[in-house]
């Protein structure tokens, strides 16, 4: 009998026989949720044979939610993902400039799913735009409840515009709005709390996994008191609770200035031997060229919630696209996790066999990760690159490939299925 994800003494208890609930998703979501179910239930087999299985547990949210109960995201779907822990979601549908909350932000912020975990790598035979792909191995911390997707905002026009805009005069002298008849606003929440819980969770998980650096990603040279704020936070939190177990970059730039920078160097060198994490911080604009021009610098990866969002579009067009990207909204205090496609609805194509579903594969692998189920995971992995090498794929990558084969959807997961056992 199939059971509960559920806390004890604060760690995820995973039932050999577990309950995942999951949203199917708007436009290709029908497409790729029974592909990417089947691919991992192979893979659970293939791993543990009858000893372990998930039961797949419907939940609704998206068009399918509002055609049923009125609701494009019910609270009844909100209190499953509380109940079931983990879970997750195909991509579901959000206009833009107006009309419903986005329901991925809804989610994220119910929960306080306050990491973005958005892991970058090659698979072999993968088109990539870059000459040496193999050198992106990247893990994503984007802060995943705050900056300006915490959606406070006033539209030009309307009194609550026009009372913050009597606001920022009267009440802090501020008069520099260059066109302020017509100007609609946005505020922009960066704390210390919410940093520092994302930049801890980005050292742990760097120390977990032994990977060598973590870089602070911020515009704090413009943004001083948020952005800027963020990456000093940053660094309290390395030096303060991870004193044993990292060398920040600062520590010398601080004492010695340019100087500085070269002897860091040297003492970069020691503590990597020494096995300690490299913390350091580049600025956005720069980090976006540095990752293009040599990506083997940077390993973990923490930023904020805007940021988080082209870096990680920028990284996964480097490996493939956002098609075979991977993402997880995780609460590494609570448990809480959703993973998710990381693209869009897709609705031109919906229907029509052309969706690749890898994207919604790789996170189901990431869950299956953070269950600790990681047989499983490698054996997805492993059919995935066996089939991509093999150039065997679905209608976005068959575009870009010479001699390649294609598939449908489901013929896709068949033959990664296949590749399984």
């Amino acid at each position: 009998m199939s059971k509960k994800i559920s806390i004890q003494n604060g760690k995820l208890h995973v039932p050999d026989h577990v309950i995942i609930p999951f949203i199917e998703g708007d436009g290709i979501g029908k497409d790729i949720s029974t592909p990417a179910q089947n691919i991992v239930d192979a893979a659970v087999e293939a791993s543990y044979g009858k000893q372990r299985s998930i039961e797949w547990k419907e939940v609704l949210a998206g068009e399918k939610a509002y055609k049923k109960t009125g609701e494009w995201l019910p609270v009844e779907t909100i209190d499953a993902f509380r109940e079931h822990i983990v879970g997750i979601k195909g991509p579901l549908t959000t206009p833009v400039g107006g009309g419903i909350r986005s329901l991925n932000v809804a989610l994220r912020q119910e929960l306080d799913l306050y990491v973005c975990l958005r892991p970058v790598r090659w698979f072999k035979g993968v088109p990539s735009p870059i000459r040496y792909p193999s050198t992106v191995d990247m893990h994503i911390f984007r802060e995943n409840t705050e900056d300006i997707y915490a959606g406070i905002e006033f539209m030009t026009g309307t009194p609550e515009a026009e009372k913050f805009k009597s606001l920022l005069k009267e009440n802090f002298g501020l008069d520099d709005v260059r066109f302020p008849d017509s100007t609609s606003f946005g505020i922009k929440p960066v704390s210390e709390e919410g940093s520092k819980r994302l930049v801890r969770a980005a050292i742990d998980y760097a120390i977990k996994h032994e990977l060598p650096s973590v870089t602070l990603v911020h515009k704090g040279n413009i943004m001083k008191y948020t952005e800027g704020a963020f990456k000093n936070w940053g660094y309290e939190v390395a030096e303060q609770e991870f004193e044993h177990q990292t060398f920040t970059w600062r520590q010398y730039e601080k004492i010695f200035g340019k100087q500085g920078a070269e002897i860091a160097k040297e003492k970069v060198k020691e503590a990597r031997k020494e096995g300690k994490i490299i913390i350091k911080d580049v600025i956005t604009d720069a980090f976006l060229q540095e990752s293009l021009l040599r990506p083997y610098n940077h390993s973990v990866i923490a930023t904020m919630n805007l940021n988080g969002d082209y870096i990680s579009d920028q990284l996964a067009a480097m490996v493939g696209g956002i098609g075979i990207s991977p993402g997880a909204n995780i609460n590494y205090n609570s448990g809480f996790a959703i993973f998710e496609a990381t693209h869009g609805t897709a609705p031109t194509i919906a229907g029509t066999g052309q969706a690749n579903p890898s994207s919604l594969i790789l996170s189901a692998a990431l869950l299956l990760e953070y269950m600790g189920w990681n047989k499983a995971a490698e054996h997805i992995y492993d059919a995935l690159e066996h089939t991509f090498s093999k150039r065997k794929v679905t209608s976005d990558l068959f575009a870009l490939m010479e001699g390649a084969t294609l598939l449908s959807t489901k013929e896709f997961a068949h033959e990664v299925i296949r590749n399984i056992h």
